[in-house]
């Protein structure tokens, strides 16, 4: 237990400190790289669209990706373990920073950022369509503001604290689970012809796996509101949240981008172009005032305090069960 606190701990501080290179090999590359083998290998020997028979296939592979990141994982954590307890350790520690995308996050939308202080609105397109599923190339500076804001918004849960919070559960173990269930929801997860059944199991299964997190979440980041300085509005995130969290098709996006919205007074979503087709999206807060391109800067602070405010709670819980542990044991 507390050689997981440990790791726990190192691996947040090195996400925050170097996040993801691109030089660097990242085991989600892999998953992905399964996920992408295996649909080719099912969908492939398909001639004929039969619903029941994706559906199955689509089950096989959500199987095949889950017990396959969970036992490599396992193996690599309890042979290093076996070797050294330091080198477990070590080994944990980078697990857990690269199951975690805090600053990759804030880097890859402060690079929309930028294009747009720079008044260079194509390249600020081409940015936000690097963390974006929306079509982008005839979004406006406010389209374009709106879409960094909503996707870092949703993914203080997905790529923050739901990941954070797994790994303090189970270790880099359910992390990577974790990690590959978000992965195969994001890259089969559409409802579209190609992927309407064969991605339905690990959409649903994103659904599961995300609901209590993105409400904790939510409650991390209207905290974060609230001591996040005159930028935010505390009272008003959670006034926002609890009228427009359900103003989303999925059941867990709207939770933090709800609170976004509240505590920064603008307003988002709405109608969206996804693959050319238009998508109709109820908004999510009331715009008090116009979007701008510092709310890019600020919602990454909110992130980061809520970020923080999750690890110091998750430290804490784990500190207390040791504490239980060796009381019951001593």
């Amino acid at each position: 237990m507390k050689y997981h606190m440990i790791a726990f701990s190192l691996g947040f501080l090195l996400d925050l400190l170097f996040g993801d290179p691109y030089w660097l090999p990242h085991p989600i590359r892999l998953i992905g790289s399964l996920i992408a083998k295996a649909e080719k290998y099912f969908l492939g020997k398909n001639k004929d669209r039969n619903e029941k028979k994706e559906l199955r296939q689509g089950i096989y592979m959500v199987i095949i990706v889950l017990f396959s990141t969970m036992t490599v994982t396992t193996l690599i954590l309890c042979l290093t373990y076996y070797i050294n307890c330091y080198l477990g350790i070590a080994v944990e520690t980078i697990m857990t920073y690269q199951i975690l995308a805090t600053k990759c996050l804030k880097d890859e939308s402060m690079k929309v950022y930028h294009c747009l202080k720079d008044k260079t609105l194509p390249e600020a397109r081409k940015a936000v369509s690097m963390i974006v599923g929306r079509d982008t190339v005839c979004l406006d500076e406010r389209g374009v503001v709106k879409a960094a804001i909503e996707t870092v918004a949703e993914n203080t849960s997905d790529g923050v604290i739901a990941p954070m919070l797994y790994t303090a559960l189970g270790g880099p173990v359910l992390g990577f689970i974790y990690k590959a269930v978000n992965t195969m929801d994001s890259m089969i997860g559409y409802k579209n012809d190609k992927y309407l059944y064969f991605g339905r199991a690990a959409a649903k299964l994103d659904d599961v796996v995300n609901f209590l997190p993105a409400r904790i979440s939510a409650y991390l980041m209207i905290t974060a509101s609230f001591i996040g300085g005159k930028c935010f509005s505390g009272k008003r995130a959670y006034y926002i949240y609890k009228r427009d969290n359900k103003n989303h098709a999925s059941p867990n996006s709207a939770q933090t981008e709800s609170v976004c919205a509240g505590a920064l007074g603008i307003q988002l979503a709405g109608d969206t172009s996804y693959f050319g087709k238009i998508v109709k999206k109820p908004y999510i807060g009331d715009g008090v005032r116009a979007v701008e391109y510092e709310d890019i800067r600020r919602v990454n602070h909110l992130m980061y305090l809520t970020a923080w405010i999750s690890e110091i709670i998750c430290l804490l819980a784990l500190l207390l069960v040791y504490a239980v542990i060796r009381r019951f044991q001593g």
